[in-house]
């Protein structure tokens, strides 16, 4: 897996969406964060078009994408939001220029479709964390979710995910015992959904598989978990990492709770199952790389992943 370079204090990062319009005075406000870091920001020249529910046509968009990977100036690429529309640029990326100018690329959400499209044609390794106008120009921005974030970016060091790294306040549970390591693959379960059947289809054999979703119903969990069991990725997987599943709360007059689906697909794997990771569309939020090597261990409730950087 390439690993793109770490960041310096005084480097260039770039803005773009590749998939829902951001809101441009969250996105303004984002700049203090970067700044704060001692990072310069350049938006891409689309970045405050709309069409319709994307930010831009697809070719406003992928030429956004592609001129931030071409600039050897740029040193990372964040993205400014999720949404929805990163699957339809993902055919006309140009992989061998991501490989050629590797550097950081930094999203999650619908961004879960570039990560996975990514590693699997340009073999780069990329970072699921904090987007610019969603979770960083927001007054809500804990300094937990910026110090772990910037261990990140800036430095090439393993990070480890216990209950005490946010004080002790979110219990990990163990679903299924046991330790394992292998490639952290993984992100929103609805796109990783999607992506069956494709060319970018997630693989999950003898990988570490994180999932994380918004705004999903207990029903609708079940029908993508459902998914990811019949098409073999969860019996194929050494591991499950369960992150955040906000406002999974159910309309239904009858209804599993969220757990007792979890409950139900995951107590029996043989490998380890642990929830409760705070990972996903949460404050504090947890940044990781995506295709790096981690060791998932329920005894000590412990998820050690090795740097996304060099």
């Amino acid at each position: 897996m390439l690993l793109p370079e770490r960041l310096h204090k005084g480097d260039r990062v770039g803005i773009i969406a590749p998939a829902g319009p951001p809101n441009l005075m969250n996105l303004q406000k984002a700049i203090s964060f970067f700044e704060a870091f001692d990072l310069k920001v350049q938006y891409g020249k689309h970045i405050d078009k709309v069409h319709g529910y994307l930010a831009g046509t697809d070719e406003e968009r992928l030429c956004d994408f592609h001129d931030m990977v071409a600039n050897p100036d740029i040193k990372a690429i964040f993205f400014a939001r999720g949404g929805y529309g990163t699957a339809r640029i993902a055919p006309y990326i140009n992989y061998q220029l991501i490989k050629e100018n590797p550097k950081i690329i930094w999203g999650y959400s619908d961004i879960t479709y570039l990560h996975t499209a990514i590693r699997k044609h340009s073999n780069m390794i990329t970072f699921h964390g904090p987007m610019a106008a969603s979770d960083l120009g927001k007054e809500e921005l804990d300094e937990r979710t910026t110090f772990h974030m910037w261990k990140q970016l800036f430095e090439p060091a393993e990070v480890a995910y216990t209950e005490n790294t946010f004080g002790g306040s979110y219990p990990l549970k163990v679903i299924q015992s046991g330790e394992v390591e292998g490639q952290l693959v993984g992100g929103n379960l609805s796109l990783l959904v999607s992506s069956i059947g494709t060319p970018f289809e997630i693989d999950t054999k003898g990988k570490l598989l994180f999932i994380e979703d918004i705004g999903e119903e207990p029903y609708r969990i079940d029908s993508m978990l459902n998914q990811l069991k019949l098409s073999g990725k969860l019996s194929e997987a050494a591991g499950i990492i369960i992150g955040d599943f906000a406002n999974a709360e159910s309309k239904l007059p009858s209804s599993f709770t969220v757990e007792e689906v979890f409950e139900d697909y995951f107590s029996h794997l043989c490998c380890p199952v642990m929830s409760g990771f705070m990972i996903g569309h949460c404050l504090p939020h947890f940044a990781i790389p995506l295709g790096v090597r981690a060791k998932l261990s329920t005894d000590n409730k412990m998820l050690v992943v090795e740097p996304g950087v060099r």
